[in-house]
């Protein structure tokens, strides 16, 4: 289940924190310290390695990836969050394409279901809090590169069946043979005759002039 076993239990700090990366250079080890350093030194901020992790920014050893160095383009910071809340979030985008527009209270009540009741009321709302204040940030405008190459598959998908069933009824009707049969049904009626000569020049009368 794609669904964040990290969250914060507080937002109010999450833009600053998010900004203060896109100012620094990367660590090689993302710590408590490094954090620090960065001016986030109370122990609710130390949830944001975590969160990093369930982004897929760092590893579980603190180490920066790739997602995390393309964050650091400014540029493209919102767009790389945006993809990336959208793998962390799987299941709640299963539910809703548009998840990352829903209220706080509409993710709850999605997060009740997913979670199947297994979490308290005070962990569904710091989740929800913590999924609906990353996609504030993040912008979901661009499409990743995976959405465009299904969209691209559909498209085309769309295009084939048509085409195909135009070949088929061609095909179909190319070889189809008709054909046109004419049917005679002709009754002659012999006259009573014991004069077998009569008959005989009936018969060769049909003979040259019917078959």
């Amino acid at each position: 289940m794609a669904l964040p076993e990290q969250y914060l239990l507080t937002t109010k700090n999450l833009d600053a924190f998010l900004n203060s990366l896109l100012n620094a250079q990367a660590p090689t080890k993302f710590t408590n310290k490094f954090l620090e350093q960065l001016e986030f030194k109370s122990t609710n901020d130390r949830l944001f390695i975590g969160m990093l992790k369930f982004l897929g920014f760092i590893d579980g050893l603190g180490s920066p990836q790739d997602r995390y160095f393309k964050f650091l383009d400014q540029t493209q910071s919102k767009f790389v969050l945006a993809e990336a809340i959208k793998e962390a979030y799987a299941d709640l985008f299963t539910v809703n394409v548009k998840a990352n527009e829903m209220t706080v209270n509409d993710v709850k009540n999605k997060l009740k279901t997913l979670t199947q009741g297994s979490k308290s009321e005070t962990i569904i709302g710091c989740m929800a809090n913590t999924f609906t204040a990353l996609c504030k940030y993040a912008d979901f405008s661009k499409q990743s590169s995976k959405e465009v190459v299904a969209v691209k598959n559909q498209e085309h998908a769309a295009e084939e069946i048509p085409h195909t069933n135009e070949h088929k009824m061609t095909h179909e009707l190319i070889n189809k043979k008709i054909t046109t049969e004419m049917h005679y049904n002709i009754q002659i009626h012999l006259p009573e005759t014991r004069d077998i000569t009569v008959y005989d020049a009936i018969f060769k009368s049909l003979k040259e002039h019917l078959l």
